[in-house]
């Protein structure tokens, strides 16, 4: 269930998504609500929201100026954004700061519903990507070889140069045979393996928002930024960034 935060210097239109909405047929509950930023932080502070929506321009700290204190603190609850007409580019610097959504003041009925149900349609698929990483395999009834070359990829996937061929020095064993018992007991060639694992490393480190995407490439062992979108979307469907911002 998401926790919702309602931050809105209009009384009338917070009062109206407070209780206009349907938030339990949403799988949601709002926890509070605020007037301004920095209200906002404090009762971030008291409820540890999963959901913020909220206004920009508001009275004594706006919604931007909130924003980047949440992110700077490590905060990465989802945001959506609510904006004027006139505020359309203000609602960009939001997005940049990972709101996953911004609606048009006045929307229309219906519309914040969908854009909560977007977003838990997002989170699911996000969370079913990552299960699906390396689906069903555990460590339990595999080879002594197979567990140690398990091991020592979860303690090297970071560097560019593991290989096969290292893997296999360090065990003592040829490249073959290790191959060999690696993909019977496992279904998985080594070096899809490696990539799964590290995709799944990847997945982790883009729960931080701190963090830049070239960054978590070049930590999972990536030099080249395209050739790890590329290969995160294949295995993920969705590229870093997308899956980022679910995460928010």
């Amino acid at each position: 269930m998401l926790k919702v935060l309602v931050v809105e210097d209009e009384e009338m239109i917070r009062k109206g998504i407070v209780l206009a909405v349907d938030w339990a047929a949403l799988d949601c509950v709002v926890v509070g609500e605020a007037a301004d930023g920095a209200a906002a932080l404090d009762a971030v502070e008291r409820y540890d929201p999963s959901l913020i929506i909220t206004d920009l321009k508001m009275p004594r700290m706006d919604g931007i100026q909130m924003l980047q204190q949440l992110r700077a603190g490590g905060n990465n609850a989802y945001v959506i954004i609510l904006t004027a007409y006139d505020s359309f580019s203000y609602a960009q610097s939001a997005l940049r700061l990972g709101a996953v959504d911004f609606l048009l003041k006045p929307f229309h009925d219906g519309e914040l519903e969908q854009a909560v149900t977007n977003l838990q349609r997002r989170m699911a698929a996000a969370r079913q990507s990552e299960d699906d990483v390396i689906p069903g395999l555990k460590k339990g009834d595999k080879s002594k070889y197979v567990l140690q070359a398990m091991d020592y990829i979860g303690a090297h996937y970071g560097e560019q140069t593991i290989s096969v061929s290292t893997i296999a020095q360090h065990l003592g064993l040829s490249e073959s045979h290790l191959s060999h018992l690696f993909r019977k007991e496992t279904d998985y060639t080594i070096m899809n393996y490696l990539t799964r694992y590290r995709i799944h490393k990847a997945m982790e480190l883009l729960r931080d928002c701190r963090l830049k995407v070239y960054e978590i490439a070049e930590r999972v062992g990536y030099r080249d930024i395209t050739y790890f979108s590329s290969t995160f979307k294949k295995v993920v469907g969705m590229s870093p960034s997308e899956f980022q911002d679910t995460c928010r």
